[in-house]
């Protein structure tokens, strides 16, 4: 019996999304790169979707889709899309236009389409534990978990997770905290010398670090969008 070559099934896949705020495109893959070096463990090559809901002012698609693809991102498609005008210039770039949920809902008529499912924010479901030293030049990411490392943290190793980050021995490498987004992780750290700490993309690299928290317990979050940092006690 012969059988077909193809299957098609609906999935539902996490991805990371784009918010483009800006029309330059230069302006944009500079931010892009910005991002990128301070999570290459989970940016780096990453599929991505553009939202542009928010996006004003006349835009070189071909341009901005080379810019974001110069940094190693794979644009997967286009969210946001409201404008007819916007939609026909974006697909003439040969990009992909998502319809999400809410679009699909309004519309029972209209033929089945393939549907991405985009979550903002993940929910932080389970906790990573690491109990040996982090060496320097070691990744370690924490998707869709808090992450726990007992041991030190050398210079040069990096700690990824989308929850929140605790490390109690030495932390002398980088922390990269809400690395989904979400604005109420918090870093807690029993002896603080880091190289660079970060929640939800805004960071301290060390020579920003208040002198008087080095070597101290610590706990780091965010505070009307900007990082603030006390004593752990």
């Amino acid at each position: 019996m012969s059988q077909t070559p193809i299957e098609l099934k609906g999935s539902s896949f996490t991805l990371s999304v784009v918010h483009l705020h800006h029309s330059q495109p230069e302006i944009v893959r500079q931010a892009i790169q910005d991002k990128i070096d301070q999570a290459p463990a989970f940016l780096k090559n990453a599929p991505v979707v553009l939202n542009v809901a928010t996006l004003s002012g006349d835009v070189n698609w071909k341009q901005m889709q080379t810019a974001i693809a110069s940094t190693g991102l794979h644009i997967v498609g286009v969210s946001g899309c409201k404008d007819d005008a916007l939609k026909s210039m974006i697909a003439r770039a040969g990009l992909p236009i998502l319809s999400e949920g809410k679009e699909l809902k309004q519309k029972p008529e209209a033929a089945p389409v393939i549907q991405a499912e985009l979550p903002v924010e993940q929910v932080v479901a389970k906790t990573r534990v690491v109990n040996t030293p982090v060496r320097s030049g070691q990744q370690i990411y924490a998707r869709n978990a808090d992450l726990i490392v007992t041991n030190s943290v050398s210079a040069g190793a990096e700690l990824v997770a989308d929850g929140n980050i605790h490390i109690y021995g030495m932390m002398r490498g980088k922390a990269l905290a809400g690395a989904s987004g979400d604005q109420g992780c918090q870093i807690f750290c029993s002896s603080l010398s880091a190289e660079l700490v970060s929640i939800a993309g805004e960071y301290w690299i060390m020579d920003q670090i208040p002198t008087e928290f080095f070597g101290k317990a610590s706990r780091l979050c965010l505070k009307d969008g900007a990082l603030t940092i006390q004593t752990l006690n």
